[in-house]
């Protein structure tokens, strides 16, 4: 056990009628020699109420309406001697501190470990900050924080109450044509301008079907891998996918909805035929390393869309290659899991003088002299200031059979997702972004040298050699999995 998982002291006790049934090894049925695979998924909701704060734009508009409810998708592994859990949650991003004590609260009342216990989040655009009402890191929790930390650990216990005897398979699908590169070269330099007023060698986002147009600065990643649950009988129990794909959008102002990634959810429900079942099917997507890439096809574009109509084209797509694709895996009666997660600290990104005296410059002017970006980044400079000069992340490794899965607390480009797909020793491997905590934007040191929005600072807050530090660690983890 890493030093991290023992700093987790037994906290909040909770009596609990059903914890015979959470202890570690009960997937071994009484006098049998075997162990038996159990799996077991669970929703809960984490909706919160009209009036909060949207996060994910410029501004945070107060939320008017919910579209669609947000919630916690929660799927339990276990093989007899160990015991993993997924929980992935409809949220732009949720913060360390907030993952930390809903997976101490599991390992307290489950006897979890740590290092099994994956947290992620979508990155839905059009919902709340986990960090609202929270004026300072480091003090206690804010009520929404320990709403959320209350319903990641009730969905993830669910989801251990609902576990039965289970088989596992997993397969993968693409869907090159919904993904696309959002960074590019361009051959006007007045479009790479940046709000330190110095010049970048290529632009997130440029106008579409702009003549200035040369080339995407990254590639991209379709592949759509996926792993399916069901009982032993072949009623589905849950299907966690990942693409790499950023949010879709076309949501209204002051709309919550939890984007395309619940209208996946729901169409693989739909698809297989698992709707109404009790427990009830459990469909998710993770977010996979979609950093720089999103569903903008800037060469060509497509006719405007009504709201939630791209979302729902976008997540049908998916499902249905997904679908397609299921009828063709096999189906596993046991295999073994395992997982790690380490600390790794890097190197805080910290204004010099030249960029803290901009800084102070642009606040010191009108607001109706300024551009927005500029005041945005201008506070983050000075924010950034007086923080510490070092981050520590958490990084997690899981391994399902032959499946290695990353977790990484970034919004991490694609190339890092094809780098830990190649070089890694097991089959099939694929990264959970926002994962553990949330530290804004991994460019790879390559991109880092093109600028551009992702390697701003205050977008970027860690040094540009930390996104080769994290691929090292995580291969180094994966290699200690697939040797035992």
């Amino acid at each position: 056990m890493n030093s991290f998982a023992r700093s987790f002291v037994v906290h909040l006790g909770v009596a609990c009628a059903v914890f015979a049934c959470l202890s570690p090894g009960g997937g071994k049925t009484a006098g049998a020699d075997a162990p038996v695979f159990r799996a077991g998924a669970a929703i809960s909701n984490i909706t919160p109420p009209l009036g909060s704060s949207i996060v994910g734009n410029w501004t945070r508009p107060q939320a008017t309406h919910i579209h669609d409810e947000l919630h916690v998708r929660s799927l339990v592994l276990d093989d007899g001697d160990q015991r993993l859990a997924i929980a992935i949650c409809d949220n732009l991003h949720i913060d360390q501190a907030t993952y930390d004590e809903s997976r101490k609260q599991l390992h307290d009342k489950t006897g979890m470990p740590p290092e099994h216990i994956l947290l992620a989040s979508t990155h839905t655009h059009s919902g709340p900050p986990s960090t609202q009402g929270r004026v300072v890191p480091g003090e206690e929790l804010s009520e929404y924080q320990r709403f959320l930390v209350n319903r990641i650990v009730d969905g993830v216990m669910c989801a251990t109450n609902n576990l039965e005897p289970a088989q596992i398979g997993w397969g993968s699908a693409e869907e090159p044509t919904q993904v696309f590169c959002r960074r590019w070269h361009l051959s006007d330099p007045s479009l790479m301008t940046n709000p330190f007023g110095g010049q970048d060698k290529v632009r997130m986002n440029p106008p579409r079907g702009h003549k200035a147009l040369v080339k995407p600065a990254g590639p991209t990643d379709p592949e759509i891998a996926f792993l399916a649950v069901r009982s032993v009988d072949g009623r589905p129990i849950a299907l966690l996918a990942n693409y790499s794909l950023h949010y879709v959008g076309g949501v209204p102002k002051g709309h919550i909805s939890a984007d395309y990634f619940a209208v996946f959810a729901d169409r693989i429900q739909q698809l297989l035929g698992a709707d109404r079942l009790d427990p009830p099917f459990v469909g998710m997507l993770s977010n996979g390393t979609s950093g720089d890439i999103n569903n903008i096809n800037f060469r060509n574009p497509r006719p405007k869309s009504g709201p939630y109509e791209q979302m729902r084209r976008v997540a049908h797509m998916v499902a249905e290659k997904v679908h397609e694709a299921c009828e063709a895996i096999e189906y596993h009666d046991y295999v073994k899991l395992d997982g790690r997660l380490s600390d790794l600290t890097l190197q805080a990104r910290k204004p010099d003088e030249a960029t803290l005296e901009w800084a102070r410059a642009i606040q010191d002017k009108p607001e109706e002299q300024t551009q927005l970006k500029e005041r945005i980044y201008a506070g983050r400079a000075l924010g950034l200031k007086d923080r510490p000069d070092q981050v520590d992340i958490r990084l997690q490794t899981l391994r399902i059979g032959e499946v290695g899965i990353a977790a990484i607390p970034f919004e991490v480009f694609a190339q890092t997702g094809l780098d830990l797909k190649e070089k890694g020793p097991l089959p099939v491997t694929f990264t959970i972004s926002h994962a553990n905590g949330a530290y804004g934007y991994l460019p790879t040191p390559a991109q880092h040298e093109l600028g551009g929005y992702e390697t701003w600072l205050g977008t970027n807050r860690v040094a540009a050699d930390s996104e080769p530090a994290i691929v090292a660690r995580l291969l180094e983890q994966f290699d200690e999995l697939a040797g035992e």
